[in-house]
């Protein structure tokens, strides 16, 4: 398609077109009606002009007669620009005036009309068209008063000239502003599709220009490039992930099958096939379990956990947590402290703020000193209402997590040194994260002193809070209760 072709096709030319169009019309109806006023205006002048001078001689035959009267009006002949005038006898012969020659029968009939005329301008004589008037004198003399309608014409041809040329300026430059700006925007798309053809082709680092208008298309362009911010961001995550799977899935997969393959080579009895089969489940439960956690990492962070956000007491959900993790912690030769006093309503999803904070115990508890000690490895979570927030901590005494590193650990499958022996696939801080950004809050990590202390802190997403009791009927006795 040629230049021209895609110029007439966009859709700017198309609404200066039509823009166009419209103006033309209405300039055309406006010009128009300047043009049948200014003639009505100068007809009725015309008319008002004739009229007064006929009843000017009128007066002046009824005070001095008809001598005065053609005295009069060999004078008035005489002015420069003067009307036309010429007096009759009832015979129609022509006493006084400037009019040479009439059409026949124009005397006999009084009252207006158009016609033709010889006038006298003393040097020469001219056939020309006027405008008239016949009145009809006492004792039968006729009188004629006129205009030329040359000088109408005149302004008539000088108006349609101007409405002409007004029209062909208008539609010159509504063509010409039509071209500007249709040309502007061509370019401005062709940019942009220039630019999406080389995104498509796999080129995320493209972004459309911005003129810096802060036109429609510069703010179409704006909130484009944000677009491509975001997805490009999901691509370099998605590519992360997919390495962080190949890389921290392939050993345990690797792991799983040398399993079966040594059950197969060196298993003799029914015991030894039993043993490589529960160590296979064994690790088949873990790869699920990762697999389900990075499921659920992506379905929280694009906000589509199934469920509904109900209002629960964050207290009892943190003693609930607590009471199931005991054990465990017995293990560990710890225990798990709970500083929460009820209530404490949250509107969220209970189920997922308790999966948060059985991730927090669950690596405290990982990361938690081995050394003996009453306090050495206990976990303290602590929940406090504040000003339409809801702040959650769970703190270790371990050896914490440098600064620097804070940041990333939120992120998938990242271990760091101090905890490759440890078990774990690095995906727990990250369902966490994930889940928090779900409810609107953010996550913290901070300087227990010594030790790690998470802080969950959550839009509490109340309008009224409600009296929720707590239920702590089920308490074990090893759960303590401070504050």
């Amino acid at each position: 398609m040629t230049g021209l072709g895609k110029l007439i096709r966009t859709t700017a030319f198309k609404l200066m077109a039509a823009y166009l169009l419209v103006f033309t019309l209405f300039a055309a109806s406006l010009l128009g009606y300047f043009f049948w006023n200014a003639q009505r205006l100068l007809g009725s002048q015309i008319n008002t002009s004739i009229n007064s001078e006929i009843n000017s001689l009128s007066d002046e035959y009824e005070q001095g007669g008809i001598v005065r009267l053609a005295s009069t009006i060999e004078a008035r002949t005489r002015r420069p620009g003067s009307l036309l005038y010429l007096v009759t006898t009832p015979d129609s012969e022509a006493l006084a005036g400037n009019v040479t020659e009439l059409p026949d029968g124009v005397l006999d009939k009084p009252g207006w009309s158009n016609i033709p005329y010889t006038r006298d301008d003393g040097n020469a004589t001219t056939r020309r068209t006027a405008l008239v008037r016949v009145f009809d004198l006492q004792g039968g003399y006729k009188l004629l008063v006129g205009i030329d309608l040359e000088d109408q014409s005149r302004v008539r041809a000088i108006m349609f000239n101007a409405a002409l040329w007004s029209a062909g300026l208008i539609v010159l430059l509504g063509v010409a502003g039509g071209w500007f700006v249709a040309r502007r925007v061509l370019h401005r798309l062709d940019d942009i599709n220039a630019t999406s053809r080389s995104i498509m082709a796999g080129d995320l680092t493209r972004r459309l220009k911005v003129s810096g208008t802060d036109d429609e298309i510069d703010r179409l362009a704006s909130t484009t490039n944000t677009m491509l911010d975001r997805i490009q961001e999901l691509m370099v995550g998605l590519k992360e992930v997919s390495d962080n799977i190949a890389h921290d899935l392939k050993t345990p997969l690797t792991r799983l099958r040398n399993h079966a393959e040594e059950a197969l080579r060196t298993a003799g009895d029914e015991d030894a096939y039993r043993a490589a089969l529960d160590r296979t489940i064994e690790e088949s439960d873990k790869l699920i379990g990762t697999f389900n956690a990075l499921l659920m990492i992506a379905r929280a962070e694009g906000g589509r956990i199934e469920g509904t956000m109900n209002e629960f007491d964050v207290a009892e959900a943190a003693y609930a947590v607590a009471e199931l993790y005991e054990p465990l912690a017995e293990e560990h030769g710890a225990k798990i402290i709970v500083d929460a006093a009820p209530p404490l309503p949250l509107r969220g999803n209970r189920e997922l703020i308790s999966q948060a904070l059985a991730n927090l115990i669950d690596n405290a508890l990982k990361h938690g000193p081995r050394e003996e000690g009453a306090a050495a490895g206990d976990v303290t979570i602590v929940a406090r209402k504040g000003e339409g927030r809801m702040i959650i901590s769970v703190a270790d005494r371990g050896e914490g997590i440098a600064p620097t590193d804070r940041q990333r650990v939120l992120e998938r499958f990242v271990r760091l040194e101090s905890s490759r022996t440890r078990p774990g696939s690095g995906l727990g801080l990250a369902l966490v994260s994930a889940m928090v950004k779900l409810h609107g809050g953010t996550i913290r990590l901070e300087d227990n002193e010594p030790g790690l202390r998470v802080v969950l802190d959550l839009p509490d997403g109340l309008e009224k809070v409600a009296e929720v009791q707590p239920k702590l009927a089920l308490r074990r006795p090893a759960l303590r209760l401070n504050g």
